[in-house]
């Protein structure tokens, strides 16, 4: 019994660990500069535009262009934005689709 225990309990410990660290976010204190190309003829009337969005790459934030895309039944899209912290570091959190309602 002391031996399962102790392998499930390794293993909650270690799912625990990768997990925290795939979430780790990278806080600056200037935003990177956006480099934004020209937007092209949206596919069809039901497009909508997506601003591009910062995207972390290892030990800093890229920036990607925005895009064309349909939008989800029922929801409205929240751009994404900097957020910054009371230490003055700012943080990119990205656009995402919500609810409507």
């Amino acid at each position: 019994m002391k031996k399962y225990f102790a392998k499930i309990l390794t293993l909650i410990v270690f799912v625990s660990a990768i997990s925290f660290s795939t979430s780790a976010q990278i806080y600056v204190r200037v935003a990177p500069e956006r480099h934004e190309h020209p937007r092209p003829p949206a596919p069809s009337p039901r497009h909508v535009w997506i601003d591009g969005e910062y995207v972390q790459r290892g030990d800093h934030y890229e920036y990607v262009d925005g895009y064309w895309a349909e939008p989800h039944p029922h929801q409205v899209w929240i751009a994404g934005h900097w957020k910054t912290r009371r230490d003055g570091f700012q943080a990119w959190i990205p656009g995402h689709w919500r609810r409507e309602g």
